[in-house]
């Protein structure tokens, strides 16, 4: 059996589901695309989407929830790549003070989210 599998989406958990989304809007331009609420209030998933691809992010807020999340030694990441003036947009990026790692030989940084979360911000390929 071929399983031929494609890529839905990306789910994190956030502390404040609202300084979260401004974040993303504001730093990459993600935008709601819809969301789901449990019945007794309990926890909300909202999906943000780039307008472009089918892909999602899920931000998963739970009520309950009171302290940081712990995010550990891994070293995942989502990776974003934007059009136009890249220098432009990662002086953007280092007046939001979101910049937490730069490989300029690279040619590549990474910004981080509200809740640590680390996202690369590459070029757009041509």
């Amino acid at each position: 059996m071929e399983v031929k599998a494609k890529f839905d989406h990306f789910n994190i958990n956030v502390l404040d589901l609202e300084k979260s989304m401004k974040f993303y809007e504001q730093a990459i331009g993600f935008k709601e695309h819809h969301r789901k609420e449990a019945k007794d209030g309990s926890f909300t998933l909202v999906y943000l989407t780039d307008g472009q691809s089918p892909f999602l992010l899920e931000l998963t807020w739970l009520k309950d929830r009171k302290e940081p999340y712990e995010l550990g030694d891994n070293e995942s990441h989502l990776c974003v790549r934007v059009p136009g003036d890249y220098a432009a947009v990662r002086e953007y990026h280092r007046e939001m003070g979101c910049i937490a790692y730069e490989n300029k030989e690279m040619g590549l940084y990474f910004i981080t989210d509200p809740d640590d979360y680390w996202i690369e911000i590459l070029p757009l390929q041509k």
